[in-house]
């Protein structure tokens, strides 16, 4: 007689939890919930663009679900520390993860792992869209960005560029341009956007993609910004030009930085929880930190988010191959 497949704990808490969730207590859970703090982990370190981003919108969000939001930094491996910290929590919307749209869209094509993000992780929302800014160090032979490509193609290999480690969205931007311009320059990786800026402020490297930490050191004209990324140029720099509008017409290096829980986190929850972040997002104490990077909040259901996501994956999984980039 065939004996039935043996279930591990796994499986058979899965089991009881779905009975447990039957589709009549869902809606009921939904609206009772939250009866306890909420643990909202940060896959980068303090200080951080998410780590803002987390902290404004959970202190929002604090208030309207009427208990506190504990933010949680697990920095490291590309980011991939934290985002297991989310992956292998309890599927009861008590754990959420603001991650960083690099290690959903870039990570997966560089780094070993056991499951793919898109496909295993809950999106619940999304929280800003953000581009890059291109900047160079002060008392280099040119001010705009013209002269840095001609500087290069004049000078192949003579230029180096920093960014916060190798397959990094700014040093993707990086090899995106060389390729656009036919231009070469050194690729010298750092452990982070601060240290980039360092280096940028010594004179150790000469360009780099930032992705909004320059900005008062350009104002106080320590640092050059020669052009910026996406559809549209920011308040805080409107008389600096998109690179679409300097001819790079298909130049995207956008990523989003999203909200997602474990997998199987029931569906009325993730709902609630997006309408409270995007409710947050429309609040000035959350708009103003985000455009601080010249970025925008953007307000998405959790299918938009995932969409977005598979096409930003799709389209850095491309230049990945193409230019045979690696992890560190």
């Amino acid at each position: 007689m065939t004996q039935p497949p043996r279930l591990s704990r796994r499986h058979v808490l899965a089991m009881g939890a779905g009975l447990a969730l039957s589709a009549p207590l869902l809606p009921a859970l939904a609206q009772s919930f939250p009866t306890r703090p909420l643990r909202l982990v940060v896959n980068f370190a303090p200080g951080s663009t998410p780590d803002i981003v987390a902290r404004a919108v959970g202190q929002q969000i604090s208030q309207s679900l009427g208990q506190p939001v504990v933010v949680e930094n697990r920095s490291g491996g590309g980011g991939m520390i934290g985002l297991n910290a989310v992956h292998t929590s309890a599927p009861d919307g008590y754990t959420l993860g603001l991650i960083a749209g690099s290690t959903m869209v870039i990570g997966p094509h560089l780094l070993r792992k056991t499951y793919d993000p898109l496909r295993e992780m809950v999106p619940v929302a999304a929280a800003a869209r953000f581009e890059l800014f291109l900047v160079t160090r002060a008392g280099l032979p040119f001010d705009d960005y013209a002269g840095l490509i001609r500087h290069m193609r004049a000078n192949p290999g003579r230029l180096n560029f920093g960014s916060p480690g190798n397959g990094s969205s700014p040093h993707i931007a990086a090899e995106m341009l060389q390729a656009a311009t036919q231009t070469q320059a050194v690729h010298i990786p750092y452990r982070g956007s601060a240290d980039v800026m360092q280096a940028l402020l010594a004179g150790t490297v000469d360009w780099a993609f930032d992705p909004g930490v320059s900005f008062q050191h350009v104002r106080a004209g320590r640092l050059r910004m020669l052009a910026v990324t996406g559809e549209r140029r920011v308040e805080q720099f409107a008389n600096v030009a998109t690179l679409r509008e300097l001819g790079l017409a298909d130049f995207d290096v956008g990523t989003s930085h999203g909200f997602w829980a474990p997998p199987g986190t029931p569906a009325p929850i993730v709902e609630r929880l997006n309408r409270e972040i995007n409710s947050a997002l429309a609040v000035q104490s959350v708009i103003d930190p985000i455009r601080g990077f010249g970025a925008q909040p953007t307000p998405l259901t959790p299918a938009q988010l995932l969409a977005l996501s598979r096409t930003d994956s799709e389209r850095y999984g491309r230049v990945v191959r193409e230019r045979n980039i690696t992890a560190d």
